[in-house]
């Protein structure tokens, strides 16, 4: 595999570092604090050692003369560990804490208030396109994701399709998330087929066959994991009857190809609209995260079907973002956009389409999407003048 300069900026001080698997933390970490001293709790010796005396991490961190950083890897393995990096931290201001993590279920459930504000949150994402530079692929990308161990094995396809395995056997099995594995399976599925759309939790749970109030809890777990997120509805300043569903998202295109069963009666394009919309919503969240923005991320549907993809509000940001897969653009795909900048004239309103060509349609911008994913880096603002 090719080095790829990740676009994540290294912080000042204690950091914590959430991401799900795969997203290239470790490797990232490695890369730029060559020198730390690393208590990997991937580690079954070092687990099992931390797990049954975690004040063995004070006595190890008070030693240090040579390594001034330390990283814990998987810390939510062991969440005891953080009260003893607090107290390290106010014996040893001269050291400095990296935690990685995979989720922040076992972190929040033991009542940890993450170093009570001492250490900043960063979250590594899949790959940018930005990142990838003349190795990105727009159609390779919307089969196989950007995931970087999957991104970078030789078979992209098998690793992809055990992917979600990993997370069943290692997280969800081994730490005892839920009571019945195979209903957890089902799930899996039957939730890919929300992925890009709006989040009906009882249709969710006729179609694996388990309650309404289990789905929840499920859909919770894959949050925690980090592999899904719901979007909300932009409210502000409404004029118009609103929907209140939120819309789901897993956090890979790739992972929701690997999920979402296809068949006859299955249209490609409609997967494929998906993935796209997919691809669009993480590197917008990686944009958001990597350039430390104010800037939260919604969508916008009316009660009577008309519907913005993404809506971008922040201090100094206000754009509404539709994706369409299609090489065409036709005016009537504009319609959703040009209500909402009738409500909200100050916002900035985008298409992504599958084309080539940059356009200006009644006062609405047209990209290619494939130029606007290369483009979006976090030192740039969202689209170039």
């Amino acid at each position: 595999m090719e080095t790829v300069d990740r676009l994540l900026r290294m912080p000042v001080g204690s950091f914590f570092l959430f991401g799900p698997r795969g997203t290239g933390k470790s490797t990232w970490l490695n890369l730029q604090l060559p020198d730390a001293l690393l208590v990997d709790l991937l580690s079954e010796d070092t687990y099992q050692r931390f797990l049954t005396r975690p004040d063995d991490l004070y006595d190890l961190a008070m030693a240090q003369r040579e390594h001034r950083t330390l990283v814990i890897d998987e810390v939510q393995k062991v969440p005891a560990l953080l009260s003893v990096v607090h107290r390290c931290m106010e014996h040893r201001k001269d050291l400095r804490f990296v935690l990685t993590g995979s989720s922040a279920r076992k972190l929040r459930r033991s009542g940890v208030d993450l170093l009570a504000g001492r250490a900043q949150l960063k979250t590594c994402h899949p790959f940018l396109a930005a990142e990838l530079g003349g190795a990105f692929s727009l159609d390779t990308a919307l089969v196989t994701g950007l995931v970087p161990l999957v991104w970078s094995a030789e078979d992209s396809a098998a690793v992809l399709r055990s992917y979600m395995a990993l997370y069943l056997r290692e997280e969800v099995q081994m730490e005892a998330l839920v009571r019945n594995v195979a209903d957890f399976s089902r799930f899996l599925q039957a939730i890919s087929f929300s992925h890009a759309s709006q989040l009906n939790l009882s249709e969710v749970s006729r179609e694996c066959e388990v309650s309404r109030k289990t789905v929840e809890s499920y859909v919770s777990i894959l949050e925690d994991l980090l592999i899904a997120h719901r979007l909300p509805v932009f409210t502000k300043r409404a004029k118009r009857q609103l929907v209140n569903h939120v819309k789901f998202y897993l956090f890979d295109c790739g992972v929701f190809r690997s999920l979402r069963p296809a068949g006859p009666l299955d249209r490609p394009s409609e997967i494929d609209g998906h993935a796209l919309e997919g691809l669009v919503f993480q590197h917008l969240r990686a944009w958001v995260d990597y350039g430390a923005r104010s800037v939260q991320i919604y969508y916008w549907r009316t009660k009577s079907g008309s519907e913005v993809d993404f809506i971008l509000y922040g201090e100094t940001c206000f754009v509404a973002i539709e994706v369409k897969n299609g090489a065409k653009v036709n005016r009537k795909d504009l319609r959703a956009l040009k209500s909402f900048s009738q409500d909200f004239p100050e916002a900035r309103c985008i298409l992504l389409y599958r084309g080539t060509e940059r356009l200006l349609m009644d006062g609405i911008l047209c990209l290619p999407c494939e130029s606007f994913l290369r483009a979006l880096s976090p030192d740039n603002e969202l689209v170039q003048s």
